[in-house]
């Protein structure tokens, strides 16, 4: 055997693995956070749609969801991060109960990136019964 051959059977490919994370994404109708962390919950990227545009108003906006989405998606690839999890959340409580409409285009753009997603959760909070509401029996009368 030539050294050659020996140093070729020495380079045999490692299975590729498949480092996971979680993806947080809380999708108001003013901002889209995102915040990654391995599966302990060591934080490894965290981006919001404020400092991806000036103007306040397109905090919530699908396109700024969607550049914050890709610079996240960035800096976990250099991490070794190939698939995550998605726990995606909305105000909730008496609030809005559905997420915002950076929401949908962050995920979408997780996947164009590579990132291969494995499950996507709701965990917004929502109100089980809580306190009386104010008004009496018939309500408040104008």
């Amino acid at each position: 055997m030539s050294t050659e051959e020996i140093a070729e059977e020495k380079v045999e490919e490692k299975p590729k693995e498949n480092n996971t994370g979680i993806v947080y994404i809380y999708a108001t109708y003013n901002n889209t956070i995102i915040h990654i962390t391995d599966m302990v919950g060591n934080t490894l990227a965290k981006v919001t749609g404020g400092r991806m545009t000036k103007q306040s108003r397109l905090k919530a906006n699908p396109t700024v969801a969607m550049f914050a989405a890709k610079k996240a998606a960035e800096q976990v690839r250099d991490l070794g991060i190939t698939q995550v999890f998605v726990k995606m959340r909305a105000k909730g409580g008496k609030n809005a109960n559905s997420p915002g409409p950076g929401a949908h285009a962050t995920v979408k753009s997780l996947a164009r990136e590579g990132i291969r997603v494995l499950n996507i959760l709701d965990t917004t909070p929502i109100p089980r019964g809580g306190p009386k509401p104010a008004g009496g029996k018939r309500g408040r009368r104008v």
